[in-house]
């Protein structure tokens, strides 16, 4: 029990460092930019707050075992958050499912969709 506790403080602690981050991007830039260039200052606020992540990072897709494809995560936050940057009028159910495939794709537990192209900053939590 402890343990889960510990993990979930530790989820909860790193998302709210990128949604910080997220919101600082946000706020400096505000909406009406490409997704890239909000990864461009992501990336930049992430490492100012020195924590470590990977972007465009590739993700093999397996069926059976086999790899039938792969795909490119926008950001993965200390190997353990899956970030995925919109610039769109609003969230659809295929950004929900695609961030759940790459949870799954990944085995990893948490991903924030962060969406710049409202006014204000849009954030959704998933959990696999």
């Amino acid at each position: 029990m402890i343990e889960v506790k510990k993990e979930k403080h530790q989820f909860e602690e790193l998302s709210n460092k990128i949604i910080g981050a997220a919101i600082e991007v946000h706020r400096t830039l505000g909406p009406g930019f490409l997704e890239s260039i909000y990864e461009e200052a992501l990336k930049i606020e992430l490492s100012e707050l020195k924590i470590y992540y990977d972007n465009q990072k590739d993700v093999k897709i397996n069926y059976h075992g086999i790899e039938v494809g792969q795909h490119r995560l926008d950001i993965l936050v200390e190997n353990i958050i899956i970030v995925e940057l919109k610039t769109v009028k609003e969230f659809a159910d295929i950004h929900f499912a695609q961030l759940r495939s790459y949870l799954k794709a990944t085995g990893l537990k948490v991903g924030l969709l962060l969406n710049f192209g409202r006014p204000t900053l849009e954030i959704k939590r998933v959990v696999n």
